[in-house]
């Protein structure tokens, strides 16, 4: 059986407030393979966390990531209070790349990481590998977007491993030429529909490399095992590891 690799998405968002610190450290206690995240440039040009643009979700607050200073944005909970309530109000924070990345010096040098880029700028691209540069982690990275130029931009200037996802999920799709792998969610991985299972191979006959997200259940950790995937991403990686250790030491095939 190969290595199947785990992701905590957002960090060990099932248990913990997504994209922050706390999360990723729990995430990285545990033992996952590598963390997916994703990025935001404040206006003051620092690459921060969050998944959306504007904090209201986690934070409770409207606004616009990119239109605020890292100061201003360093005032923001994001708890997550409609999730968790109070459990942890005032013990999180917005963290910055460069937060999580001594972070990840200090717990876990040898994981890998997941950079989504949800803001489109090549700017925020640069900036980004900029930091991953500066701390010898660009190697250990695969590079996430729904837009098709900031895969291709990524691929061109920066040589980096792309992830990307069906053509009609994806803003200024261009091409699939610019990609190394392709993400399923769980709901498409696991459809047994004949359309989408042809998809599937046809993807699979362009040489990308499945990555499901999303997983959840024990069963959805074993499907995708036997679909071929090599990385599950997942908000509670307990799930995905308990299974993936149960085929290791089993040698299931």
């Amino acid at each position: 059986m190969k290595k199947i690799e785990v992701e905590g998405h957002r960090g060990f968002c099932a248990i913990y407030p997504e994209n922050t610190l706390l999360s990723f450290e729990k995430a990285m206690k545990i033992g996952v393979d590598r963390i997916e995240f994703d990025i935001w440039l404040s206006k003051d040009k620092v690459p921060v966390i969050m998944h959306d643009k504007n904090p209201l979700r986690t934070c409770g607050v409207e606004g616009d990531l990119r239109e605020m200073t890292l100061e201003e944005i360093k005032q923001l909970n994001p708890c997550y209070a409609d999730r968790f309530a109070d459990l942890f109000d005032g013990q999180v924070e917005v963290p910055t790349l460069r937060e999580l990345l001594e972070l990840k010096k200090k717990l876990r040098p040898d994981m890998k990481l997941g950079v989504e880029i949800k803001d489109f700028r090549e700017e925020t691209v640069d900036r980004v590998m900029e930091l991953l540069n500066e701390y010898g982690v660009f190697e250990q990275c695969r590079f996430y977007a729904f837009n098709g130029k900031v895969l291709r931009y990524i691929k061109e200037k920066y040589q980096g491993t792309t992830l990307g996802y069906f053509d009609f999920q994806m803003l200024e799709f261009d091409g699939y030429d610019c990609y190394d792998r392709i993400g399923l969610w769980r709901e498409i991985a696991a459809c047994e529909d004949r359309f989408l299972n042809r998809m599937c191979e046809y993807y699979e006959s362009l040489g990308l490399i499945p990555q499901v997200f999303g997983v959840g259940t024990e069963e959805h950790v074993r499907y995708c095992i036997r679909k071929g995937t090599d990385t599950i991403t997942v908000n509670d990686p307990r799930v995905a590891m308990r299974v993936i250790k149960e085929y290791e030491e089993n040698a299931y095939v």
